[in-house]
């Protein structure tokens, strides 16, 4: 599912993939367009229309329909390139944008160079169902805090506020406090949100039975404080061959954890970062970087060039502080993977002769 150099001498055929319906563009040797058809997006319908046909270099675009697709077309006999949406500028930027003129777009591209298509890699059918899991756990996750945000701005509109209180205590701790006039309307919310901690709690339990019994390199992982099984598990799914990576350093921006750049001449400004990659991942590095930086952190490497980093000051100097301790976390993460070494916290600061603890 990789791009080489061009695809003279082979058909090409550019597929815009479609919820329901998908279009299709074949491109002959000769760069003409030979056939312009439809297919329902059924792996049914697939597996029809593109078995028994000539060897094709087959493009798509990364979204919903594109890993099943991309795995059925490998396997039945064609080179799939899927397609980076961040590198197809030239198809959202055309002001006559519909699904055949994209299907063309695609094919044309990837016969003229697949590289500038930013090839992806779709992970395998097991990585995709264990990653399911982790996902299905944030869903609830972001619903029950959807709940009590609900519950807290209704009480609050009410005149009256709910104590504080961990997430997973909320339903029983604030269930006496609930206005008498509000217990109809909030009653049955607060009886979902308990249904969801308890659903979340049987999420957290299959994670760690799944790293522990499949994924037995997230033990190395979880080494680092901060780093739960969660964190531990994503990583190991999302990266899945750390080999991919020759450069550990290059994970960070992987990850989206790298910052913009739009230099010009002497102008260097500072950017947000690039937010490419897995979102999610992303927000569980960061939370572990925050861990990290807080009050419950243990004195190590990263808590020292975190602080240093947010001690500078300026305008969200810990924001930018918690990013940074969580892209040397993701390249550490790595390297421990590759390595299999035991984590030594203090490692740099013992090489510089550094061994007086970071102020909080």
């Amino acid at each position: 599912m990789i791009g080489g150099d061009g695809h003279e001498g082979r058909v090409t055929v550019g597929v815009d993939l479609g919820d329901r319906t998908s279009q299709c563009c074949v491109l002959g040797e000769d760069g003409q367009v030979r056939e312009e058809f439809s297919v329902p997006t059924t792996q049914q319908a697939f597996r029809r229309r593109f078995s028994g046909q000539e060897h094709a270099c087959i493009v798509l675009e990364a979204g919903l329909h594109s890993p099943w697709a991309s795995r059925l077309l490998c396997e039945l006999g064609h080179e799939v390139i899927v397609a980076n949406p961040r590198r197809l500028r030239l198809i959202y930027g055309n002001d006559s944008k519909n699904d055949k003129a994209d299907a063309t777009y695609l094919a044309r591209v990837g016969k003229l160079d697949p590289s500038l298509l930013g090839p992806l890699a779709h992970r395998s059918a097991t990585n995709q169902a264990d990653s399911a899991l982790i996902r299905s756990r944030g869903a609830l996750v972001r619903t029950r805090a959807t709940l009590i945000n609900h519950t807290r701005g209704i009480v609050k509109s009410f005149g009256e506020r709910l104590p504080r209180c961990s997430t997973r205590a909320f339903a029983n701790k604030v269930e006496a406090q609930l206005p008498e006039a509000l217990r109809p309307a909030l009653g049955p919310v607060l009886s979902m949100i308990s249904a969801l901690t308890s659903e979340i709690r049987g999420l957290d339990r299959k994670i760690e039975d799944l790293a522990r019994d499949r994924y037995p390199e997230t033990s190395l992982l979880s080494q680092v404080p901060g780093v739960g099984s969660l964190t531990a598990l994503a990583y190991v799914l999302r990266v899945e061959d750390p080999a991919r990576f020759p450069h550990a350093r290059s994970v960070g921006s992987y990850f989206g954890l790298r910052p913009r750049q739009a230099d010009s001449g002497r102008l260097k400004p500072q950017l947000r970062i690039t937010k490419a990659g897995d979102q999610m991942l992303r927000c569980l590095l960061v939370g572990s970087a925050q861990y990290i930086l807080g009050p419950f952190g243990p004195d190590t490497d990263l808590r020292r060039f975190g602080l240093a980093l947010a001690a500078r000051g300026g305008k969200s100097a810990k924001k930018r502080a918690a990013v940074a301790v969580a892209r040397k976390l993701s390249v550490l993460l790595l390297r421990l993977w590759t390595s299999g070494e035991v984590y030594e916290p203090l490692r740099n600061a013992h090489l510089r002769g550094e061994i007086a603890p970071a102020s909080a």
